[in-house]
């Protein structure tokens, strides 16, 4: 047999390696024996990892029951090209070897549009997420795994264990609830405080790392797809030399909206007004996203908002959601909605320190008066 070097359309090589826990399977790996994270997802329920370490790649793959023999996968540009067209292989061994794109686009799932009510309150449940990080998910059934919605906390204020990261999305907003955050973000300039009440943009893939947190940190994330991919960063450091604010990362700009300096305008219903957040500019239309809070007001009127996403997240005061036909529900601070293009539904008793984050795609809300 005549060894040469490796050339051609095969870029990587990956072992998957199934696993019926990832933490301490994660731990063994890279604690243990010196693998070095790549890719962690999804974030606020990792069931994937990525590691690499003494020239190979491996992924670990929660799954239920019984872990499979182990797999091959190979990235390639173009794997249809390969092997007469055949994806998936077996060797004589047993062990399956499988063809995939080495740098695939974000895969969109079909919407499944649906009626979500959450309570802080009634069905609050925290998980463990990425980096120390608890997770609450304001969107279980993910809007057919178009969607998620987070409410993120950090109990404990001081360094988070964070690492410099992106993640391949076509949308992702971070708003701080409450407390404050230190973050820094590629070509961006130095680490900056998001101050509750403030919320950036995260454009896809730009790279960033969160440094530290006040005790009770809360922020609202909301992402699309509901299931990406978080890479680890080792090559860019961050702060980057440059300061490019007006870098297009992946068709969008990077926005940091201080609630600070905000400009309060006129609502679209009267008796109400609010701050725009710099989404629908930065995405060129493609989200959008607002603070409200009622002026004179006391309610909305009766609409149906033909949007593919709009939710609502209670920041203070209260609110009672109004669908007819249904019972009216009573929504406090840290309550939230999400609301599908078919259903009526109007906002009441709406209390005088009352605000909500309001979040849309596309950024044009389309609400129709009935």
């Amino acid at each position: 047999m005549t060894w040469a070097p490796i050339t051609g359309p095969i870029q990587s090589a990956l072992v998957v390696l199934e696993c019926n826990e990832l933490d301490g399977t994660l731990d063994f790996f890279a604690d243990k024996l010196g693998f070095q994270l790549e890719v962690i997802s999804p974030a606020d329920d990792p069931s994937m990892a990525v590691l690499a370490g003494y020239g190979l790649r491996i992924r670990l793959q929660v799954v239920a029951g019984s872990c499979a023999p182990s797999h091959l996968e190979l990235m390639s540009p173009d794997p249809g090209e390969l092997f007469n067209g055949e994806l998936n292989l077996i060797a004589p061994n047993g062990t399956r070897i499988n063809l995939i794109e080495s740098n695939p686009e974000v895969n969109i799932p079909p919407l499944a549009q649906s009626l979500v009510v959450s309570t802080i309150s009634g069905n609050a449940k925290w998980g463990f997420g990425r980096a120390g990080m608890e997770y609450r998910d304001l969107e279980p059934g993910r809007q057919g795994g178009r969607f998620i919605a987070s409410h993120i906390r950090i109990p404990d204020g001081g360094p988070v264990p964070d690492y410099v990261h992106f993640h391949k999305v076509r949308f992702q907003l971070i708003f701080c609830y409450r407390g404050w955050v230190k973050v820094v973000y590629e070509d961006q300039g130095e680490p900056f405080v998001l101050q509750a009440g403030d919320c950036v943009l995260q454009p896809p893939e730009i790279r960033h790392r969160v440094l530290e947190s006040s005790s009770g940190l809360e922020v609202i994330e909301i992402s699309c797809p509901a299931e990406h991919d978080t890479l680890v960063e080792r090559l860019i450091t961050l702060p980057t030399a440059q300061v490019k604010p007006d870098r297009i990362f992946g068709g969008q700009l990077f926005v940091r909206h201080e609630a600070a300096l905000a400009t309060w305008l006129p609502w679209r219903y009267e008796g109400f007004e609010f701050r725009d957040l710099g989404i629908a500019e930065a995405t060129f239309g493609l989200a959008g996203a607002r603070v409200i809070r009622p002026t004179t007001a006391t309610q909305t009127p009766v609409v149906l908002v033909e949007n593919e996403f709009f939710f609502t997240f209670v920041m203070d005061g209260s609110v009672t959601l109004v669908i007819p036909g249904q019972v009216d529900r009573v929504l406090e601070a840290g309550d939230s909605f999400v609301m599908p293009a078919d259903q009526k539904h109007a906002l009441t008793d709406i209390a005088r320190d009352t605000q909500f984050l309001e979040v849309s795609l596309p950024g044009e809300l389309r609400a129709i008066s009935t």
